[in-house]
């Protein structure tokens, strides 16, 4: 069993805000993001022990590195604070709960502040396409394409329809799912978008094809934003409990993790799991690493899923690894409504990384915040009814970063 790390609060600032246009830039976001953050944990700035920022691409969009001393420059009650910052790819956040977990854990500090931030829509479109090619390697990958990540994702559908077969109205609903998801929740970046039926089809005017494999539906929308969480010790949390008025039962907790690596590749990958059971087999791995340190017996035991769909290939791969499925069958999932909400395990109520929106270092604190709203009843429109626990699943790059997390109260 795995020692409990406690969610006090979090808060995540409005992914439809594109920040430089308000004369703003991720300093503002950094500021907006902990304030907000430990108002709603009811924490004073003088309670954080240690701070964890998640940023993947500061240096290329801002030229702006150092984001864990940033902290501190724009909310001054946090001076002197121990900070770093992680990088990960779009698993960067997560990267920064496992840190502060580690400190908690060891008894090195009881309370920790952990910021994923991330600042895009101060560059055009394509120049931020080209800076997050960074999270491939470089000059490595061994194909030619306009887009790196619809490319890469694109090859993860034709590998799943070389083993197993693959039919891409699935991916099209996967797609209209998280979109249709993302209209009930305040924060999302889509939910004013409007669509037509066409566009989640085949049709090349209304969903053309990016890149071989990928049309424009099946890709996550990226974003600027921020998300925080303050992560406490059981004594910490109990403390604050009953400073609160609350019992310690009724604080969402991390009752378990898995965190796997991959090289960066994408090709190595599909060659080193052929005859395999399982695509990414370090991803499944990762998964049943957090379901033994929560004590749980695998997905049956979970009443939703935040996972990762920066492409709805993604999503459709997490489907099998987390064992809602067979291997090869994620389209089972889909077609009879288990991801849906209202079904058998909702994927991402939020809207995902499609529908919520994609600020790459903000989108795994993202995800565990989602989940610990989940399982408190404070998912408002998002909610999936008598949720007591949820899982994760952030990846970075081609599947080379993977972290999950097991959110749970009670």
């Amino acid at each position: 069993m795995n020692t409990p790390v406690y969610i006090l609060g979090g808060y995540q600032t409005d992914f439809a805000k594109a920040w430089a246009r308000n004369g703003q830039d991720i300093s503002d976001m950094t500021r907006e993001g902990t304030l907000g953050t430990l108002q709603a944990a009811g924490v004073d700035a003088a309670e954080i022990e240690s701070i964890h920022v998640g940023n993947a691409f500061g240096e290329m969009q801002r030229q702006q590195a150092h984001l864990g001393a940033m902290v501190a420059q724009v909310v001054p009650e946090l001076w002197g604070v121990p900070a770093m910052r992680h990088e990960g790819a779009c698993a960067s956040s997560s990267l920064g709960v496992l840190s502060a977990m580690a400190e908690i854990e060891a008894g090195r500090y009881g309370c920790a502040l952990v910021l994923g931030v991330e600042e895009f829509k101060n560059l055009s479109g394509n120049e931020a396409s080209v800076n997050q090619n960074a999270a491939a390697w470089q000059g490595h990958e061994g194909f030619d394409c306009t887009f790196m990540w619809p490319a890469v994702f694109g090859r993860v559908a034709m590998e799943y329809e070389s083993r197993y077969g693959l039919d891409r109205q699935y991916l099209n609903r996967i797609a209209e799912i998280n979109y249709g998801n993302a209209r009930r929740n305040p924060l999302a970046q889509t939910r004013t978008w409007t669509f037509q039926p066409e566009d989640f089809t085949d049709d090349d005017v209304a969903n053309p094809v990016i890149e071989p494999g990928t049309r424009r539906r099946d890709c996550g929308q990226i974003t600027d934003g921020a998300c925080g969480l303050v992560l406490a010790s059981a004594e910490f949390a109990q403390a604050h409990a009953r400073r609160t008025g609350r019992r310690l039962e009724d604080i969402p907790r991390i009752s378990g993790w898995g965190h796997r690596n991959a090289g960066l590749r994408l090709q190595d990958k599909f060659d080193r799991s052929q005859g395999q059971t399982y695509v990414f087999p370090h991803l499944r791995q990762a998964l049943e690493d957090a379901w033994k340190r929560a004590g749980v017996p695998g997905v049956d035991a979970m009443d939703g899923i935040e996972t990762h769909d920066c492409f709805t290939t993604t999503e459709y791969a997490a489907i099998d690894h987390l064992g809602l499925t067979p291997p090869g069958q994620s389209w089972q999932a889909v077609e009879d409504g288990t991801i849906a909400p209202g079904g058998r395990c909702p994927v991402n109520m939020s809207g995902g990384l499609i529908g919520c929106g994609h600020p790459v270092g903000a989108t795994g604190a993202r995800m565990v915040l989602d989940a610990a709203r989940q399982v408190t009843g404070q998912a408002g429109d998002c909610q999936i009814e008598g949720a007591k626990r949820l899982q994760t699943l952030n990846i970075g790059g081609s599947c080379a970063t993977v972290v999950s997390f097991v959110v749970e109260r009670g």
